[in-house]
């Protein structure tokens, strides 16, 4: 039976991952740690339907509505609902998350014109760090890593030591395709470094099915062979469209939003030629070529 409809897993007393099917572009995933005085939410939803359905979740687990929020990154995915918990929650992210967030605004609205969001206000994070900052849900300990620029400059990994439970936000992808556009490749491949430090047990991705450590060998895999791509496409003179259409995606063409290597090859031939990790790419004309590799068909945002 396929499940369609959001569904809780309890990896952990007290941890739960809210897991949105299929984990396509609009579907991320979410979690909470509570300790049934208090809880910390990781990471909201893309519509106000899918946030108010998310806090429903939250109460129907028997836990108290969040006190605090850890958005992992800005895309309006894992933000957009932020409002649905405030003003009761604190707001916590990366301090580049906030400035990303409050640059990009409504942009799903602008890329999907077509989806109902619902009254979506953007709520930007109340309080922002820089490297690491630890929070406490009663007796668990809660540690919010910044990695670097990877898929995006303001990303947090939030990470359950006593549990050996992580939060990846989109650093991870379970059975669907990375997306570089806004970060870095060089800078997710030592996030992956960092995730593996961590020796968690629970892999809680941003999109997909929760999983365990393996799912970062397979987004290893992924992005050198798109580093690889990128060398031999650049150094023939191809732009990255030519070379993404010219390319046997092989054991990742079954992953969802294979038109997203497109995207990663355009962040490839930006750090090949020299440009900052995470400096800023033509989002347009990186959608323009990823619709091209659908098909024609612009991108659809699931939510």
């Amino acid at each position: 039976m396929t499940i369609t409809e959001p569904y809780l897993v309890q990896p952990a007393p007290g941890v739960y991952a809210y897991i949105q099917p299929d984990g396509g572009w609009c579907l991320n995933n979410a979690g909470f740690v509570t300790d049934g005085g208090r809880t910390l939410l990781v990471d909201t939803a893309a519509t106000e339907r899918r946030a108010l359905a998310l806090r429903d979740a939250v109460v129907a687990a028997g836990a108290p509505l969040p006190r605090t929020v850890v958005n992992t990154h800005h895309h309006g995915d894992h933000t957009y609902g932020n409002a649905v918990f405030a003003p009761g929650a604190l707001i916590l992210a990366h301090e580049n998350a906030r400035v990303e967030q409050l640059a990009a605004g409504h942009q799903l609205e602008a890329i999907w014109p077509e989806t109902d969001f619902g009254a979506v206000e953007i709520t930007a994070p109340d309080l922002t760090y820089g490297d690491r900052v630890t929070v406490h849900v009663g007796g668990t300990e809660v540690r919010v890593l910044h990695p670097g620029a990877a898929h995006t400059i303001g990303d947090s990994i939030v990470w359950l030591p006593r549990q050996r439970v992580v939060f990846t936000g989109d650093l991870v992808f379970a059975g669907g395709t990375p997306f570089l556009a806004m970060g870095s490749l060089a800078g997710s491949l030592r996030a992956l470094e960092v995730l593996r430090a961590l020796d968690a047990e629970t892999v809680v991705p941003g999109h997909g099915p929760l999983t365990d450590p393996s799912a970062y060998e397979d987004t290893e895999r992924y992005l050198r062979y798109v580093a690889e791509l990128a060398r031999e496409g650049r150094e023939q003179g191809l732009t990255p469209l030519e070379t993404a259409r010219r390319a046997d995606l092989g054991e990742f063409a079954a992953w969802r939003e294979s038109e997203r290597l497109v995207a990663n090859v355009h962040r490839a031939y930006a750090e090949l030629a020299g440009e900052p990790e995470g400096g800023p790419l033509d989002i347009l004309g990186v959608l323009r070529d990823m619709t091209v590799m659908n098909g024609g068909t612009p991108i659809l945002c699931h939510a």
